[in-house]
């Protein structure tokens, strides 16, 4: 195993730099092609010309992904639904070969078939972003400890539901799951049962981080394209309020009649403090350098040294920073927290190999997506309505993330702007195009709300998820995730959140 995570390093390794010594040397060829043509500008005009014409030829022969590209991704999520269910064996010794085998098909592919190394570069990068947040995240508040010696009622449930909405957006969806998964759990060690999880998915997980770009990965990729850090916040808080109320009255009432599966008599011979304790709260200082760290960014920060590749700015001092927390957090980790977490590295090792499939696999499907979305046919097509739902249904299957920003891309060309362009991102989301606001609005709370839709919606899923099966509780599976949970019980939210804030608009 290790092998194979290696040898898919060199391979990625290698492209990246590939891909960064010809764009280098494509820059000093523009650079020598500026100064020829100070000397005679009719001549390097003419030629610059015939080689845009034959470069974008080119790039419009290779740009296209074959339709049936998107195979490895659909296979991906059949396997990640059925293997569980089916094949549980086969699936939990192999998932890691598979994932990576599907994503070396595809991003191979791209290299060789369609010469287009830029793409796989920038899901490298993105993989990169995601797993260095997750797992810092992860380590860190494994090393934190919190007993919470209260009765698991109703109330009390809801209560730290909606703490942990709250909190995901100062310290991220992410961190809120794995600061607080493990207490609810504990809290609830007498009924616990797989609706407790869900919900805490719903709305810690996904829906609590609407309300800054610290909340949920789209949003925050939204903010490092130009978008204000309080947009958020001002636009969303109604659709947040409204939504977690909503799931508030379904969880108390749903846990008032079905929370008492556990063992009645243990339950009522407990005593009960009412007190919280914590250990470990030492953590909480590589939670805030982690927080920190994330805006290390050369698109927030413009002295912080960066490669551009194809237009993007990339620097990864942000994830060298976030890998040294998570070992260092987790060296000097209270022991005791540590044990009374029953902290281990499989849900962080789970993510990671599945998202490599993921991020691998999903490239073509989001190109032609963002092909058809930004094409006349698919521009005509682009409305609030159509975005809340586009945006919506393919977080919930795709990673919400990059489906936040093909969404937007394809919104901001339909108006004539471009989503590289800073001033022009800041432009659409404070309504410099007509109704480009309201547009964004949509593409947001659909991004976040919908990732909750199944487990790889939104990457604390996969690990609230883990950690749950791994303190025994029985989960459901990917589709019975969809059909007992999300079809019934979170559709009807987002459906009543389209019809107050979009529907007749």
């Amino acid at each position: 195993m290790k092998n194979l995570i290696i040898a898919l390093g060199i391979v990625w390794g290698g492209l990246f730099y590939t891909g960064s010594t010809q764009l280098m040397a494509q820059e000093e060829q523009e650079t020598t092609e500026v100064h020829v043509q100070d000397q005679d500008h009719e001549e390097v005009h003419q030629v610059s010309g015939e080689s845009q014409d034959h470069g974008a030829a080119a790039e419009e022969e290779h740009a296209h992904p074959p339709a049936w590209l998107v195979i490895p991704f659909v296979l991906l999520l059949l396997m990640i639904a059925t293997g569980p269910l089916f094949y549980e064996h086969f699936w939990h010794h192999n998932y890691p070969k598979v994932a990576i085998g599907l994503a070396a098909l595809v991003v191979l592919y791209y290299i060789f078939a369609l010469h287009n190394y830029h793409l796989p570069i920038h899901a490298l990068a993105e993989y990169l972003q995601f797993i260095a947040l997750l797992s810092s995240l992860y380590i860190a508040s494994g090393g934190i400890l919190i007993e919470i010696d209260k009765k698991s009622t109703p109330m009390a449930n809801l209560v730290l539901l909606l703490i942990g909405a709250f909190v995901s957006n100062f310290i991220g969806t992410t961190g809120a799951s794995m600061l607080l998964i493990r207490p609810f759990i504990r809290m609830n060690k007498f009924n616990i049962q797989a609706y407790h999880i869900i919900f805490f998915i719903f709305m810690v997980s996904n829906i609590g981080g609407s309300l800054t770009p610290i909340g949920d990965p789209p949003l925050f990729l939204g903010f490092l394209k130009g978008i204000p850090f309080f947009w958020t916040l001002e636009h969303n808080w109604p659709a947040w309020i409204v939504a977690l109320a909503i799931l508030s009255v379904a969880f108390y009432f749903i846990d008032r009649k079905f929370g008492r599966a556990g063992n009645d008599e243990e339950i009522e011979e407990a005593t009960y403090t009412n007190n919280i304790k914590l250990i470990g709260s030492k953590n909480f200082l590589w939670l805030l350098v982690i927080i920190i760290s994330v805006f290390i960014d050369p698109n927030v920060i413009e002295w912080v040294p960066a490669l551009t590749i194809d237009g993007t700015k990339f620097s990864f001092i942000r994830e060298i920073i976030m890998f040294s927390v998570a070992f260092l957090s987790f060296k000097f980790a209270d022991q005791r927290a540590i044990k009374g977490n029953e902290f281990n590295f499989e849900p962080i090792r789970e993510v990671a190999f599945i998202f490599v499939g993921i991020f691998g696999t999903m490239m073509p499907a989001l190109q032609l997506v963002g092909y058809f979305a930004q094409s006349p046919e698919g521009s005509v097509l682009i409305t609030h309505n159509t975005l809340y739902w586009g945006t919506g249904i393919l977080s919930g299957f795709l990673d919400n993330a990059p489906t936040y920003l093909n969404f937007l891309a394809a919104a901001m060309a339909s108006k004539g702007a471009r989503i590289g362009d800073v001033e022009m991102v800041r432009q659409f989301a404070m309504d410099g195009y007509h109704d480009s606001a309201f547009e964004l609005m949509a593409i947001s709370i659909a991004s976040v709300f919908f990732g909750a839709m199944t487990y790889i919606g939104n990457g604390p899923n996969f690990m609230v998820k883990s950690i749950a099966e791994q303190s025994g509780i029985k989960m459901p599976s990917f589709f019975g995730y969809i059909i007992r949970f999300s079809i019934p019980i979170l559709l009807p939210v987002l459906i009543i959140t389209w019809l107050i804030f979009f529907a007749f608009v």
